[in-house]
C-alpha cells in the first residue's frame, strides 16, 4: 500500500482523535513533562566537535554539555541533506516513507495538510512550541509553514535557500516578512524555485545567527514564565555556506562577523571563517545552557545538540583541511558515515546522566516516538501509528530498558542515487538506488569503510537487498535515477 494513501486511511480512522495532555504515560518516562530543546547545526561534521574528535576549533561549551549529559557515538540524521532530514525529524518516518525526501522546489518539498509532526503532538499534550532558524519544508502560500504544523510562534527562514545566507534582507516571523537592515544582492540565476543572495561585506548589519540567538533566549523567558512545558526547536544556519557567493568574485560562502580567534592561524580564510562560524554555535549552546541554570529550570528541560547531516565542501571550504569528518569516510551527499553519522548530545540536569557515553544506534526517526512518550503520549495511538524510530527515553534517562533497532534505512536522489542500511555492526551502501551492487562494511573494526566485504558475506548482502526493496516505498514525486553518477 503506498503511503500516503495509508497515511490518509489512518487520519480518517482517527477522525476527532484528540491527544491529551500525560494520556498515555510510559513506565520509564519523567514524572513530570520535561520543557525540551532541540538544537540542531546545519552541516557540522562529527569531528568538528572536541568532545568527539580532536580537533582545532574551540568548542568548550559543547564540551561541558557532553560531560555534564550523555553523548550519543552512534547517532544519525535523517538524511544527507537538509530537507529530507528535517522531514524524517518531523515526521518521524525514514526517508523511503516521509513525505520530502530530498532538496527540490518548493511544490514538493513541503508539507502537507495532514502531516503529523513531532511539534503538533507536542502542542496537543499541553507545550508551547517554537522554531527558531531553519525550516526548509514549506514557503510562502503554500500549506508546509511552520505554524501550519504545531508550532505556535516561528522566526526564520521558510526555504533552505534564502537560508544558505547569513546576511539576509529580510526574514519570516511566523507568516509576516520582517525587513533586517542588510543590503542583499540577488544571484544571477535560482537555484529550484528559489532564489538567494549575497550581501557586500560594507552591506552586512545584522548577522542573522546573532538574531537566532537572542529570539531562542528571550523565547525561553517568556516561555518559562508562562510556567507551561515548552517545546523548542532551535535550527541553526551555521556552518552551511552561502553558496550564492560561490557566484561572485567579491566574497566566500563561510559568513561570520568576525575569525579573530583564527585571525593569527596560517589557514585558508574560509577555513577561518568555517571554524569561528562553529564557535559561534558553541556560544550560544553555552549561553542556552546558562540561562536555563539562570531561570532555575535546567533541572526541569532536556536539551539535544546535533546535526543535519555531515560536514560540507561548498563556499569554497575544503573539510580535509580540518578533518570536520573526523574518522569517517564521506561527507554532505554521500551515505558513508561521513554523510550521516553525527555528532549528538543530551543534557539535562534533572533527567540525563552526567558524563556518560551511549552506543545507541538510533537517528531522527526516533526523536518522533521519544518527545512523544516524554510528554506522556503513547505514539502508537497517533494517526498512522509509531513510524519508523523507537523511542530513546530509556537512553536519554538512564532507566528502564532500550529497545534496539534491527536495522535504520536511508536513501537518496541526488549523485545518481543511493540507499544505505545499519544492522547492527555491518553498514551496506548501494550506489545507484535499487539496481546498484552492494557495499558491506564492518563498522566494529572499520569505521572507515575501507574495506567491502560484500562478496565474503552473501546472506547478509541477500538480507540487505531484501530490506532496502521493502523500505522504499515509491512516490511519484520523487523518482530515483538509476546510474551511479556521485562519490564512490
Amino acid at each position: 500500500m503506498a503511503l500516503h494513501r495509508k497515511f490518509l486511511a489512518a487520519v480518517v480512522a482517527a477522525a476527532g482523535f484528540l491527544v491529551a495532555t500525560g494520556a498515555h504515560a510510559q513506565a520509564t518516562a519523567p514524572k513530570k513533562q520535561p520543557n525540551i530543546i532541540f538544537i540542531m547545526a546545519d552541516d557540522l561534521g562529527y569531528g568538528d566537535i572536541a568532545a568527539f574528535d580532536t580537533t582545532e576549533i574551540e568548542t568548550p561549551n559543547l564540551s561541558r554539555m557532553a560531560a555534564e549529559g550523555t553523548k550519543f557515538t552512534q547517532f544519525y540524521s535523517g538524511s544527507t541533506v537538509c530537507a529530507p532530514s528535517r522531514s524524517v525529524l518531523m515526521t518521524g518516518y525514514h526517508v523511503g516513507h516521509t513525505r520530502v525526501r530530498g532538496n527540490a522546489g518548493k511544490d514538493t518539498q513541503t508539507l502537507k495538510k495532514g502531516d503529523w509532526t513531532v511539534a503538533k503532538i507536542l502542542h496537543d499534550a499541553g507545550y508551547q512550541t517554537a522554531l527558531v532558524g531553519k525550516w526548509g519544508l514549506g514557503d510562502q502560500g503554500n500549506e508546509g509553514q511552520p505554524t501550519d504544523h504545531g508550532f505556535d510562534y516561528f522566526y526564520g527562514f521558510l526555504n533552505q535557500v534564502h537560508a544558505h545566507n547569513h546576511y539576509p534582507d529580510f526574514i519570516w516571523r511566523n507568516k509576516t516578512r520582517v525587513p533586517l537592515d542588510n543590503v542583499v544582492q540577488l544571484a544571477p540565476e535560482a537555484y529550484m524555485d528559489f532564489h538567494g543572495g549575497v550581501a557586500r561585506p560594507k552591506d552586512r548589519k545584522t548577522y542573522i545567527e546573532d538574531e537566532f540567538r537572542r529570539e531562542a533566549l528571550q523565547y525561553i523567558d517568556k516561555a518559562a514564565a508562562n510556567g507551561k512545558p515548552f517545546f523548542l526547536y532551535y535550527a541553526l544556519i551555521s556552518p552551511h555556506a552561502n553558496n550564492e557567493a560561490e557566484k561572485v568574485d567579491w566574497a566566500h560562502g563561510l559568513e561570520v562577523p568576525t575569525n579573530d580567534r583564527y585571525a593569527q592561524k596560517p589557514w585558508p580564510e574560509e577555513s577561518k571563517g568555517y571554524a569561528a562560524m562553529v564557535g559561534h554555535i558553541d556560544h550560544s549552546v553555552g549561553l542556552v545552557m546558562d540561562r536555563l541554570r539562570d531561570l532555575g529550570i535546567a533541572d526541569d528541560t532536556i536539551v539535544i545538540f546535533t546535526s543535519d547531516n555531515g560536514t560540507h565542501a561548498e563556499g569554497g571550504y575544503d573539510p580535509e583541511f580540518l578533518d570536520s569528518n573526523g574518522p569517517f569516510r564521506g561527507i554532505k551527499r554521500d551515505m558513508f558515515e561521513g554523510g550521516i553519522h553525527q555528532p549528538t548530545i543530551a543534557w539535562g540536569p534533572g533527567t540525563v546522566p552526567n558524563g556518560k557515553t551511549s552506543e545507541h544506534i538510533g537517528y531522527f526517526a526516533d526523536i518522533w516516538p521519544t518527545f512523544a512518550e516524554l510528554a506522556g503520549v503513547d505514539a502508537a495511538k497517533l494517526p498512522g501509528g509509531a513510524r519508523d524510530g523507537v523511542s530513546m527515553v530509556p537512553s536519554l534517562t538512564g532507566r528502564g530498558t532500550q529497545k534496539d533497532h534491527d536495522y535504520l534505512y536511508w536513501e537518496f536522489y541526488e549523485h545518481g542515487s543511493a540507499q544505505a542500511l545499519r544492522m547492527g555492526k555491518w553498514k551496506a551502501v548501494r550506489v545507484p538506488m535499487l539496481t546498484g551492487p552492494i557495499q558491506l562494511y564492518d563498522l566494529s573494526n572499520d569505521t572507515g569503510e575501507t574495506r567491502d566485504l560484500a562478496t565474503q558475506h552473501p546472506d547478509i548482502v541477500k538480507r540487505v537487498i531484501d530490506l532496502m526493496a521493502k523500505e522504499h516505498v515509491p512516490d511519484p514525486n520523487w523518482k530515483p535515477q538509476l546510474e551511479a553518477a556521485g562519490r564512490l
